[in-house]
């Protein structure tokens, strides 16, 4: 009797050769940045001695910081206005585009679009001349017709101000999202609906809308961690009106000020990563509730 000795195949590591370049920009951009901050975030600058092991004491005085939750609760009122708003006004253009009532599609697609390709710096620029009160287009106003129209850059309105502009520069991108997945809704229950007649806005509400809850979904996530990572729009407002945004009007703009303006980059650091933590639970949230509501219908 011959026994018959099986070979193991070979491991095959060309899989590694396509995904490894994609990894290792993965672990410098991302991986090695977020470890760096928590490590920074464990010690403490003093005058003497340098750096300080202090363990999780950052994160303690983060936690205890009436700043910091400011700025948290500030965004966090919004993103629960804002972010409605803007994917209702989404969600009503990419049924518009969609509804084949309307020609030159492509033209109203394109427009609605392009304020999403405007650097974002470059927005509120654009934004902030028109908004200020003793300039620009509100000036410009106010002399015209001998009026005076309520500041937009004061402190009643500063959120309204930023709002809009967030909301112009990103409704387009939305609608995007909206409009690419009602394209891929099957033609057959339009079919289905007209033959039971079904009328416009049942259509609406009964196949479109549940038929793109994941890219609901989608957009609703991206908006909520947008909400929390808003720095631009009151970074360069923050020159503007000086008075009415402050150096934590949100939590990015906190850590940034923190760290570049205080030099305390230990305790930036740690108040950026506690952000970040918030960021991750509320849309960790967010995606359950989409998900469960999904499976239930």
């Amino acid at each position: 009797m011959t026994l018959v000795q099986t070979r193991r195949p070979r491991r095959s590591w060309a899989g590694w050769w396509f995904v490894g370049p994609f990894m290792l920009v993965f672990a410098v951009v991302l991986i090695a940045p977020l470890l760096y901050a928590i490590y920074l975030s464990l010690f403490r600058e003093t005058l003497v001695g340098g750096n300080h092991f202090v363990g999780f004491d950052n994160y303690v005085l983060a936690l205890n910081d009436p700043k910091f939750w400011d700025a948290t609760l500030r965004v966090t009122l919004f993103l629960l206005i804002q972010v409605p708003i803007m994917l209702a006004l989404s969600m009503v253009a990419a049924l518009a585009l969609d509804s084949a009532r309307l020609r030159y599609v492509p033209f109203y697609r394109l427009s609605l679009f392009l304020p999403y390709a405007v650097p974002g710096v470059v927005a509120v620029m654009i934004w902030g001349y028109m908004y200020g009160s003793q300039f620009g287009l509100v000036a410009d106003i106010n002399h015209l017709f001998g009026i005076e129209l309520p500041a937009p850059l004061s402190n009643s309105f500063i959120m309204i101000a930023i709002g809009n502009i967030v909301t112009w520069e990103f409704v387009g991108y939305n609608m995007l999202i909206f409009f690419s997945a009602l394209q891929a809704v099957p033609q057959e229950l339009y079919e289905a609906a007209e033959i039971d007649g079904a009328g416009a806005y049942r259509t609406i509400f009964s196949i479109k809308i549940p038929s793109i809850r994941g890219a609901i979904v989608v957009a609703t996530l991206f908006s909520i961690i947008g909400s929390f990572q808003l720095f631009n729009e009151p970074a360069v407002l923050q020159s503007i009106a000086p008075n009415v945004i402050n150096s934590y009007f949100t939590p990015n703009l906190y850590a940034f000020n923190l760290s570049f303006a205080g030099s305390q980059f230990n305790y930036a650091a740690a108040i950026a990563i506690v952000s970040g933590i918030i960021t991750m639970v509320v849309a960790f949230f967010a995606q359950s509730a989409g998900g469960r509501e999904e499976k239930i219908r």
